[in-house]
């Protein structure tokens, strides 16, 4: 008469292995679960950035009227005759960000190719990472950089330009911003697959004509994406234009002029004695609201100009 099995299962109860993988897809469900709640917390934040902005907005609006904060010519909000026209701002914002894109994505681009086609494994494997420290720089350093090296250089050229000025702000805003461009821009043309190199070589392109007329325009899309990433670096940029631009308001052009940009005058404001709630202290969320919106616009235009490459190449 044989004995029964000790490891027969008792009724009732449940498998070991059921328990098992039920733990396991609870497990999973909580990592889904924060991650979801990771990729969730930057659009919220976003959204919390924008309705602060608007809020706080919504009230200096009720004192000073849209069309004058577009349209005067004069910013003035801390003098007793005040002004409240974003113009000022908004041109030397653009001014200096323009002098950055003109120094950063040539050099930034060119950069790219050379790290991507031309430089051998270890030059670039050295190469990048340095160029990279060239982000972890303090932009205060960059700032004073500005004001006490570039600035006495183009004085030697240029013997009327003034000690502050927004010529020597943008090109060392151009070359902190190089690594952003240089950097995803070379990783766009590294993604590029190799049998498109090859089938160029065999028609009989030399090297720089494969990487101008074939890796380039492969990588257009993650190129682009690198110049809209230096836009907006370059737009929101505070320190070097507080310490070499001057901080003076100007409705100028002229890049050898001193200006403020948005990003100063905040700065300015934010670190002055201003009450809660005043008029004056309003205006640097009206001021921000304009930023946002600027850079919004960069954003939709890359996204769309991104798109558009894709879809051609």
């Amino acid at each position: 008469m044989s004995t029964p099995s000790t490891h027969a299962p008792v009724a009732g109860a449940t498998p070991y292995r059921f328990t098992r993988n039920r733990w396991r897809h609870a497990r999973e469900r909580l990592i889904e679960s924060l991650l979801f709640l990771a990729a969730l917390s930057s659009v919220a934040i976003t959204v919390a950035i924008v309705v602060i902005l608007v809020y706080e907005s919504l009230g200096f609006f009720k004192h000073v009227s849209v069309w004058d904060f577009l349209t005067d010519t004069q910013w003035t909000p801390l003098f007793s005759d005040a002004h409240y026209g974003i113009m000022p701002l908004v041109a030397g914002t653009l001014v200096t960000s323009g002098v950055a894109l003109a120094v950063a994505i040539p050099l930034g681009t060119i950069i790219a190719i050379y790290l991507s086609e031309f430089a051998p494994h270890k030059v670039r494997e050295v190469m990048k990472p340095t160029l990279e420290l060239l982000a972890g720089v303090p932009t205060i350093v960059y700032g004073y950089f500005a004001l006490l090296f570039v600035t006495p250089i183009l004085q030697y050229f240029f013997p009327e330009l003034p000690g502050f000025n927004m010529l020597s702000a943008g090109i060392v805003m151009g070359i902190m911003i190089i690594p952003y461009v240089s950097s995803v821009s070379e990783d766009a043309m590294h993604a590029v697959p190799m049998h498109i190199r090859e089938g160029s070589y065999a028609m009989g392109a030399t090297r720089f004509q494969t990487a101008l007329r074939v890796v380039t325009p492969a990588a257009a899309s993650g190129i682009i994406a690198a110049y809209i990433l230096g836009i907006s670096r370059a737009v929101g940029e505070t320190m070097v234009v507080a310490v070499a631009a001057g901080m003076q308001p100007n409705l100028t052009w002229n890049p050898t002029e001193p200006a403020a940009t948005i990003t100063a005058y905040i700065v300015q404001v934010a670190l002055g004695d201003l009450p809660h709630g005043s008029l004056e202290y309003q205006s640097i969320f009206a001021a921000g609201l304009v930023l946002i919106i600027m850079t919004l616009i960069f954003n939709i235009l890359g996204h769309w100009l991104r798109r558009r490459y894709r879809e051609t190449y």
